[in-house]
């Protein structure tokens, strides 16, 4: 179990591990961006270096098709279990730029919160957990438990590489169970453990009509507008409330048990509160089901982009010659990624108009996951989030998608503890994104005590 001497070093050099962090966010390792390969490598080189810091052994930057893993290793507790620890540095895209009050890769401390790209979202999460492994080695010299880190560099853009170091290097990965710092919890006051996530199905349209370009003076009224042509099957995937309308496409939705579906309404979340925080004239989904059903049980399809035509300032009268939307579909048990792929091209294709060429492209996809709730490591994760936060943990799902828990499920055989630390108005993926100070604090604090726990024979059985 953790001595009270790791947690207080870990108090004591709160504000060195903050500093390192900001270090590691001013690094833009946007791994969908073709133009931050270097820096999602630098970002990379960076963690490899303060994990070797804090005493971690075995630390490699693992290269290979895509951007670089990070992993790292100490096995010397005798005896205790091993946890996966598991995190992403690479980051969403900064899109709108114009709406960041501060530059979204100089982070900057306001009202509390630590506010740059990436802070929540995973890097000063990873942060949590590198900063407890180095208060347990700096203070005792030691570890309670066996530590594997893997730390992915394309979590937010297919995660391709650790899917095949999944199939390829499994020996290095033994362990009991995951740890995965990726979430938030319910509220402020209300600290929580997820334990489901949604999957997700992420696609893209293409539209063409001419070869290239037309003046639409001269063609208007003749040839045919892809932007138009896309409009119309975009407004044929989902009705007014904004259920989906794809043939077949909850045929295999399977609803939570009652039980669960009663904690969720006795968490006390309304209609009128949600659309008040989000600053929305009103909700759309499925009206006879709860607020947090749709967003934690129930799939769902929202486009993200239609990039092409004309967007500058000013005018230009042209007909664009392609029209394209980025679209993803979040999928819930027993759902799955492939057939729910399948289900969708079908659709579209058949919604298509036949004066346009319409095709569809699967960028990737991931099946959702349920994680066991009654494992001693959950157990353990809650006791620690008990004595840090002074509450008792709520478990709850989020409409999220981590896709590697899927596969450490699938090819590790082990369970998983989703113990994150963010809050809701994070702006994950969104301008401004920001951390709490205290929650990043208290998160080195609750990774440390919650290791000592899982360690422990009244948690191991």
């Amino acid at each position: 179990m953790t001595s009270e001497s790791v947690r207080s070093y870990a108090r004591h050099h709160a504000s060195e591990y903050r500093r390192q962090l900001e270090e590691l966010l001013r690094i833009p390792s946007i791994s969908t961006l073709p133009e931050h390969a270097e820096d999602c490598e630098r970002a990379a080189r960076w963690l490899a270096d303060r994990m070797t810091a804090a005493g971690l052994e075995n630390v490699e930057v693992v290269r290979g098709r895509g951007r670089p893993l990070v992993y790292a290793d100490w096995l010397h507790a005798e005896g205790a279990p091993t946890v996966l620890v598991y995190g992403h540095y690479d980051v969403q895209p900064v899109d709108p730029p114009e709406l960041w009050i501060s530059p979204p890769f100089e982070p900057e401390v306001r009202d509390g919160f630590i506010y740059a790209r990436g802070s929540v979202d995973d890097k000063g999460q990873v942060m949590t957990m590198v900063a407890a492994a180095d208060a347990y080695l700096q203070m005792e010299g030691r570890l309670p438990i066996n530590v594997r880190f893997l730390i992915e560099g394309e979590e937010e853009s297919g995660g391709e590489h650790i899917k095949r170091f999944l199939q390829t290097d499994l020996d290095r990965l033994k362990a009991d169970f995951a740890h995965v710092a990726d979430s938030s919890f319910f509220d402020s006051a209300t600290p929580s453990i997820d334990t489901g996530l949604r999957g997700i199905v992420y696609a893209e349209i293409r539209v063409r009509g001419a070869d290239h370009d037309l003046h639409s003076g001269e063609y208007g009224g003749v040839a045919p507008n892809p932007f138009i042509s896309l409009a119309r099957v975009i407004a044929q995937l989902r009705d007014e409330h904004g259920v989906v309308m794809i043939p077949g496409f909850y045929d295999e939705v399977k609803p939570p048990p009652e039980t669960v579906l009663e904690d969720w309404r006795s968490l006390g979340v309304t209609e009128e509160k949600v659309a008040r925080d989000l600053h929305v004239r009103r909700l759309i989904g499925d009206s006879d089901r709860s607020v947090l059903e749709r967003q934690w049980a129930l799939p769902t399809l929202d486009v993200h982009g239609m990039p092409g035509g004309f967007t500058a300032e000013g005018a230009k009268t042209v007909i664009p010659a392609l029209a394209s939307a980025k679209v993803s579909m979040r999928i819930v048990p027993d759902q799955t990624a492939d057939g729910v792929w399948r289900l969708f091209e079908q659709a579209v294709r058949r919604m298509a108009p036949d004066d346009v060429e319409v095709t569809v492209k699967l960028i990737h996809g991931d099946d959702p996951v349920l994680v066991p709730e009654k494992t001693p490591e959950i157990r353990a994760a809650a006791a620690a989030v008990r004595e840090v936060y002074g509450k008792e943990p709520v478990l709850i799902r989020t409409g999220g998608s981590i896709p590697v828990v899927g596969l450490f499920q699938e090819r590790l055989g082990i369970p998983t503890v989703l113990l994150g630390f963010g809050l809701p108005g994070s702006n994950l993926h969104a301008p401004n994104e920001r951390f709490s100070v205290e929650q990043f604090e208290r998160g080195i604090e609750t990774n440390a005590l919650f290791w000592g726990l899982a360690a422990t024979r009244k948690f191991r059985g």
